[in-house]
């Protein structure tokens, strides 16, 4: 059955489709983020986390001669070297920590001339721990804790402290 196989269509014929997502998918790589229309940032996400998956899976290769072949399927989806030497040899690293989640798309509004919904997609650092289900539990308990300390109770009511007064203006008093 060919159902759900219409995904990220983008108005082109295949072989546009493909040459357009592999350049926005190397630009991203080379230069960290980019801003493009909403459609093109989610049909470019999948795409390019599964080039990271494959750089991924180069680096925890012992010998170098056992990852060509990775960098090769990378090359055939990237068509761009520069972008696979980046990929593979510096963001690799960034990316060991994490299993999956590599880009975050941020939605910028429509664009003036022709109202398209316009994005910006980056790569999520190694250190953002995003959003999780669990952790907005945890967290609010814990702000529970820290925020609510119980203050001391005065047996003697505070004494109130006479406002200050404040010098008439001259314009006033005629």
């Amino acid at each position: 059955m060919r159902h759900k196989k219409h995904r990220h269509q983008l108005g082109v014929k295949k072989e546009h489709r493909e040459a357009l997502i592999s350049t926005l998918a190397s630009s991203l790589i080379i230069h960290g983020k980019m801003q493009t229309t909403l459609a093109k940032a989610k049909a470019v996400k999948p795409y390019v986390e599964k080039v990271i998956t494959l750089a991924k899976k180069a680096a925890k290769k012992d010998k170098p001669a056992d990852s060509v072949h990775l960098r090769r399927l990378a090359i055939a989806r990237l068509r761009n070297n520069e972008a696979v030497r980046v990929l593979f040899n510096e963001k690799v690293s960034e990316f060991a920590g994490r299993d999956g989640g590599y880009t975050r798309i941020y939605k910028l509004g429509a664009r003036q001339g022709d109202a398209a919904e316009m994005a910006l997609i980056e790569f999520v650092k190694a250190d953002d721990k995003g959003y999780s289900k669990g952790d907005k539990k945890a967290e609010s308990k814990a702000v529970e804790t820290v925020a609510a300390p119980e203050a001391p109770v005065a047996d003697a009511p505070a004494a109130e402290a006479p406002a200050p007064e404040v010098p008439a203006s001259p314009a006033a008093e005629s």
